[in-house]
């Protein structure tokens, strides 16, 4: 991870050394055009590419010095704490293994390991997550093959626990690639608004079909007026709803970033249909991922 942070801040350096340089070259030449310099000047005009580049190279390690530091010192530090959070999340599992062991004939005793392990499970979902948003603070997220009937099975049957809508799953097998958890962030937040804003028994239906992803509900609907604001940042339907008004915001950012074409349709006392078009995520050569 430090090596891959290293490679990245040194393209960073040698960005900012091109830019100034071709800055520094465009203001000679036009000095250059407004003195009419005499004609044969190369060794002056290499000699003055030559202190460009050094300069330039010197302004960017100058400014991106601060930066260089400051991150190198948070990146360290999150490795010992995320390495530190681990622990006690192995240490957890271990012992909930044993005990189920000892536990096979108390019934309350199992319900309570039960509790536990689902905990342990949102645990580590959480450090996934942790380690995901300081990623993506200070490196590019690397892009991921992966199933995506798979992903969406496996976030459902973890949001069946709140014991609220009935799903109807409706996926084609089909392979992605793109930045997984940030995905599935995106995902979940769909899902949740399309919870929150339904009655607990009416139906949610999911459905992946020619790189087309549909999540369908049949909750308050959104009117004209409020499509136009939905994307905007603390924008809520309702302010009697638990919520920052952030999540469609992300949505919004994370589509724009991996070029997925996000539709909403929606009618007042209707329901809301959002449709993703992951085309330009699908994978043309095969990958070994094992099809569902």
């Amino acid at each position: 991870m430090l090596n891959r942070y290293y490679l990245f801040m040194k393209k960073q350096i040698l960005i900012a050394t091109i830019i100034y340089t071709l800055s520094t070259l465009l203001l000679l030449g036009i000095y250059d055009t407004l003195l009419k310099a005499k004609p044969n000047q190369t060794l002056l005009f290499i000699i003055l590419l030559f202190l460009s580049l050094a300069f330039g190279y010197i302004f960017s390690m100058y400014i991106l010095n601060s930066k260089f530091r400051v991150d190198s010192n948070l990146l360290n530090l999150t490795n010992e704490i995320i390495h530190e959070l681990n622990i006690p999340i192995s240490t957890i599992q271990a012992n909930s293994k044993l005990l189920k062991r000892t536990l096979k004939e108390s019934e309350k005793g199992l319900i309570r390991l039960k509790r536990i392990e689902d905990s342990t499970t949102r645990l580590q979902r959480l450090y996934a997550e942790l380690i995901y948003n300081i990623k993506k603070e200070i490196l590019p997220i690397e892009k991921e093959f992966f199933n995506l009937k798979s992903l969406i099975e496996e976030r459902i049957e973890v949001m069946k626990l709140l014991k609220r809508n009935p799903f109807i799953l409706e996926l084609s097998s089909c392979t992605i690639n793109a930045d997984k958890i940030g995905f599935e962030k995106m995902f979940e937040n769909i899902v949740t608004n399309a919870m929150k804003y339904s009655n607990k028994e009416s139906t949610i239906t999911i459905e992946l079909k020619e790189y087309i992803l549909t999540i369908k509900d049949q909750g308050v609907g959104i009117d004209e007026h409020e499509l136009i604001k939905i994307f905007e940042r603390y924008y809520q339907l309702d302010n009697s709803t638990y919520g920052e008004g952030i999540g469609l915001a992300l949505v919004q950012s994370y589509c724009n970033e991996a070029k997925i074409k996000i539709q909403i349709i929606s009618q007042k006392g209707e329901g809301t249909e959002v449709k993703l078009d992951l085309s330009k995520l699908r994978v043309i050569t095969p990958v070994n991922i094992t099809p569902v």
